[in-house]
């Protein structure tokens, strides 16, 4: 079964490969996954208010305009000080799509004034799994998600939805740390701590950020692995 994963980052479509083919064990095999930027089909404009809405609406448009399931996640910080931003604006929170250098810098120096133990925050993701039918609705084409090819007049009705949550509870440090990860993964120390230390000689013997644990590590208790792995019991479904 062909699984498409509504994202233009191969980055990410790697992490949910490895996530998955845990997950779903034997299973894994009869799963092929691939990406939306492989399909080469559009971006939808994330008109969502919460990461339920934007993990729906990407999943929905990439189903519809394939007839294929589709797979989204909609994920981003949450530092407690700021009333739960960035929140959904997590990935532009310096303005620009996914510029996680100025992401970090910016976030770093509004809350530079906090004291270590009010730096608290927690990683959130919503993951959707969206299965089209065989069906074509040729009057329904104006209701894909924004920012779709106008030109299309038709797309594959919609026969289930299912929706998962995850957190990663932690809290922001004061300098980047670590080369593995994306995003805001470098200023993040998860509570939960894989069993060893920072290996950085300034902080050595420090828990790790995310983006200091290994692949495993942070799978193991990241907020897209939740969600994903309470995922697996509808993709298991799909496949039988």
């Amino acid at each position: 079964m062909k699984l498409v994963v509504a994202t233009h980052n191969e980055g990410k479509l790697v992490e949910i490969r490895r996530i998955l083919e845990e997950d779903l064990g034997a299973d894994a095999a009869k799963v092929e996954l691939v990406s939306a930027g492989s399909l080469h089909l559009p971006d939808p404009v994330e008109t969502g208010v919460t990461f339920d809405e934007n993990a729906l609406l990407k999943a929905r448009d990439v189903a519809r305009r394939t007839g294929l399931p589709a797979i989204a996640d909609d994920s981003g910080l949450i530092v407690d000080v700021m009333g739960a931003a960035p929140g959904i604006l997590s990935a532009r929170w310096a303005g620009a799509h996914g510029h996680d250098k100025a992401n970090n810098a910016l976030l770093l120096a509004q809350i530079e004034d906090i004291p270590d133990d009010k730096r608290t925050a927690r990683f959130r993701c919503a993951a959707a799994l969206v299965v089209p039918g065989d069906e074509i609705d040729s009057t329904a084409g104006d209701t894909l998600a924004a920012g779709s090819d106008a030109a299309l007049a038709a797309h594959h009705v919609i026969i289930s939805e299912t929706v998962e949550t995850g957190e990663m509870p932690g809290r922001i440090i004061r300098k980047e740390r670590g080369e593995h990860g994306f995003g805001y993964d470098p200023i993040f120390v998860p509570d939960d701590q894989p069993g060893r230390t920072s290996e950085e000689p300034e902080y050595e013997g420090e828990p790790l950020t995310s983006a200091e644990m290994t692949p495993a590590e942070k799978n193991a208790i990241s907020h897209r692995g939740k969600a994903l792995k309470a995922l697996v019991p509808a993709i298991e479904a799909i496949l039988d």
